[in-house]
């Protein structure tokens, strides 16, 4: 080896060994800390390490470690499934219990206003997901959006946001994987409803809902501008579609509104749109929920 490979190849070493001699990360509880160990091993380690045929053996050795810290999280995963699946950890105990993985301190999480996606959607990413990702079947319309998964931490402070009553009914529009849905009848017990275009994303996220054992859910193949909105109480859109086709849409929630009191969340690049219906009665208390959701209620006599 070369001096220089020499350097990095004792530099690595050391990082590494300092992963492995971290007892925490072998604890089920630690798992923010694991995750960004993972990523640590993954993207500054076996990364850097690639394509050196001198330091493979060092590969090897990382790519282990790595492999033994994500076994960790498999069995913690099963072990969760197992027990949602029995009814024995949803609601608030499982949001607590969540809260414990992270360090107690989700609402760090939940006041980052930032793009992309952390650790709480690596965590839910292995929670939910038990079987391999669906391709599309059909061409999308025009006016549809590239399928993008939610953010986990909008997801929970939609929930904490939305403040559901047991009688409500929750519809996600534009539900892809089924990931909203799941998460809001898993954490407060609402009937939750998806409304999907591409007929394998619906089958992915029964089969997916069905694996935990869930009822009061749904995923309906349809397309969003003919669904029947007549019993929700809660309305959620991540930019699913736009030009016509989200004011189609809008105009049918709009009819709803008509007949009872409703809430609108939006999330990304329609939340403008939706700013500007004038049927809808902004309730956000603070700039920080306007700059993340377009949050809005209205009722038959505002309409």
């Amino acid at each position: 080896m070369t001096s220089s490979d020499n350097k990095l190849y004792a530099e690595l070493l050391d990082d590494i060994k300092a992963i492995v001699n971290d007892e925490r990360l072998y604890h089920e509880k630690n798992f923010n800390l694991r995750a960004q160990a993972i990523d640590d091993i993954e993207f500054h380690i076996i990364d850097r390490i690639d394509g050196i045929n001198e330091l493979a053996t060092l590969k090897q050795y990382a790519e282990k470690v790595k492999h033994d810290l994500e076994a960790v999280n498999t069995q913690m995963f099963w072990q969760l499934r197992a027990k949602i699946s029995t009814g024995e950890l949803r609601g608030q105990l499982l949001l607590n219990q969540i809260s414990e993985y992270f360090d107690n301190d989700l609402n760090s999480f939940l006041l980052e206003d930032k793009p992309g996606y952390d650790n709480l959607d690596v965590f839910f990413n292995g929670l939910l997901i038990d079987q391999s990702l669906p391709d599309e079947t059909i061409v999308r319309e025009p006016e549809m959006v590239f399928y993008q998964k939610t953010p986990t931490r909008i997801i929970l402070e939609l929930i904490k946001r939305a403040d559901f009553k047991s009688t409500d009914v929750f519809f996600d529009i534009g539900s892809g994987l089924g990931q909203v849905s799941i998460l809001v009848n898993l954490l407060t017990g609402v009937t939750a409803k998806g409304i999907e275009f591409e007929p394998a994303f619906c089958s992915y996220a029964d089969t997916c809902a069905a694996s935990l054992n869930l009822t009061n859910i749904e995923f309906i193949n349809t397309d969003a501008s003919d669904a029947d909105y007549s019993t929700g109480a809660v309305f959620f859109m991540y930019t699913p579609f736009e030009g016509k086709m989200l004011q189609d849409v809008l105009q049918k929630l709009s009819r709803e509104a008509k007949k009872r009191m409703i809430r609108v969340f939006s999330y990304g690049p329609c939340t403008v749109e939706v700013g500007k219906q004038g049927w809808l009665i902004n309730n956000c208390e603070d700039q920080d929920c306007l700059s993340k959701f377009g949050k809005f209620v209205t009722s038959q006599s505002l309409a």
